[in-house]
C-alpha cells in the first residue's frame, strides 16, 4: 500500500467547499422559514398547523447542526493554521483521521438535510396545491 501525503491546502480546500455548502443551506432554511410564516398566517386547520410546527422544529434542528458543523470547521482550520505556523505543511495521521471522520459527518448531514428538504417539498405539494384553502373559480 502506497503512503500518500495530505497537505494543509488539500484540507483547507475541502473546508471552503463545506462552508459554501453550509452557507447555501442556511440561505435555504431562511426562505423555508419565511414560507412557513406565510402558511401559519393562512391556515387555521389544527392538523396543518401541527405539520407546520413539525417543519419549523426540523428547520431549527438543521440550523443548530449547521452551526455545529461551522464551529468544527473553524476549529479544524485553526489547527491547520497552527500547523502551518510551525512550518508543517503535512498533517499527522490523527489529524487526518479526524478530518475523514468530519467528512463522513458532513455526508451524513447532507443526506439528512436532503431528505428533510424533499419531505418538505412533498408536504407543500400535498397541502398547498391539493388542499389549498383558496377556492378556484
Amino acid at each position: 500500500m502506497k503512503n500518500e501525503l495530505i497537505f494543509n491546502s488539500d484540507l483547507h480546500f475541502e473546508h471552503k467547499q463545506w462552508r459554501r455548502e453550509l452557507f447555501f443551506w442556511e440561505d435555504e432554511l431562511r426562505s423555508f422559514k419565511n414560507r412557513l410564516e406565510e402558511l401559519v398566517n393562512r391556515w387555521t386547520d389544527k392538523k396543518m398547523l401541527a405539520q407546520l410546527e413539525h417543519y419549523q422544529n426540523q428547520f431549527l434542528l438543521q440550523a443548530e447542526a449547521i452551526n455545529k458543523l461551522e464551529d468544527e470547521i473553524n476549529i479544524h482550520e485553526h489547527n491547520i493554521s497552527e500547523s502551518s505556523k510551525k512550518g508543517y505543511d503535512i498533517l499527522d495521521t490523527l489529524f487526518v483521521k479526524k478530518h475523514i471522520e468530519f467528512r463522513n459527518h458532513m455526508e451524513t448531514q447532507r443526506n439528512i438535510y436532503h431528505n428533510l428538504k424533499g419531505e418538505f417539498f412533498r408536504f407543500l405539494t400535498e397541502f398547498m396545491i391539493i388542499k389549498n384553502p383558496i377556492k378556484k373559480r
